[in-house]
């Protein structure tokens, strides 16, 4: 079995696969303090309740954009699976696509493994939205190349922006609005029409400006926690995909395995 860990700046999530099938996954809120005995502690106990054992899993790989958790997962991975993990862009596991951007190698971990996942399972000219901590739009062209992107904040950092610096405005949940109506009622109502609404017009607006820059058609792939959300709302969404970063990551395993 492989283990995938996908690292974010939010969570860390850990997938259980055998071939491209998820036997499980798990997350953990992202910590760059926590050991690797902390680690252990926490997901051995989740194997257990699978009926996995450590023994089962031959392979690891790790992608992460929060450097000083690596090396807490990399102890995980020695001192408890008795695995050496590749690491996502590194060694066998080397991204192996063209990055055409000014500076390649600031392209985040996350990001160049849903290029790959993305080209691998779709043609043509993509369009990657992913949702996490910022929300991000990747283009990759019809050939896999990474051609760049946009970094925009996550919809929580907004809101979080937006309740921590008023004094009156309330916490809510973010949620599709019960009513198509634009004009709000009352203070929560307002509230959610603007982060929601103006969120989806600010996705269909840059998805609509990265569609004529690149002047051909181009396949929008949404994935992250929130994609389902939006995809309710809007169609700009050709496909959804939750699975799409540890996918990339199974093809970067299967690609070292074979080197």
């Amino acid at each position: 079995m492989l283990l995938a860990i996908d690292a974010g700046n939010t969570n860390v999530v850990f997938a259980l696969l055998e071939g491209r099938t998820v036997r499980g996954r798990w997350r953990i809120a992202t910590d760059p303090r926590r050991t690797g005995d902390e680690y252990a502690v926490w997901l051995m106990q989740l194997l257990s309740i699978r009926g996995i054992e450590a023994s089962q899993i031959s392979r690891i790989i790790i992608s992460t954009v929060v450097p000083r958790a690596l090396h807490n997962l990399e102890i995980l991975c020695r001192h408890y699976f008795n695995v050496e993990p590749m690491i996502a862009g590194q060694g066998k596991a080397d991204y192996a696509i063209d990055i055409d951007v000014d500076e390649p190698r600031s392209l985040g971990a996350d990001r160049a493994v849903n290029a790959i996942a993305a080209h691998a399972k779709h043609e043509g000219d993509l369009i990657v939205v992913d949702f996490g901590t910022a929300t991000t739009f990747d283009v990759i062209d019809f050939h896999g190349a990474y051609k760049g992107g946009i970094i925009a904040p996550g919809i929580n950092l907004s809101l979080d922006a937006l309740v921590g610096n008023t004094a009156k405005l309330p916490r809510i949940a973010i949620e599709v609005p019960e009513s198509k109506s634009v004009v709000g009622r009352n203070t929560e109502d307002q509230m959610l029409i603007g982060v929601f609404w103006g969120y989806v017009a600010m996705m269909e607006g840059l998805i609509a400006r990265i569609r004529a820059e690149i002047g051909r058609p181009a396949k929008v792939i949404a994935t992250g926690g929130l994609a389902v959300l939006f995809d309710e709302a809007t169609d700009m969404f050709d496909a959804v995909d939750a699975d799409l970063t540890i996918d990339g990551l199974a093809i970067l395993a299967e690609r070292a395995a074979l080197k």
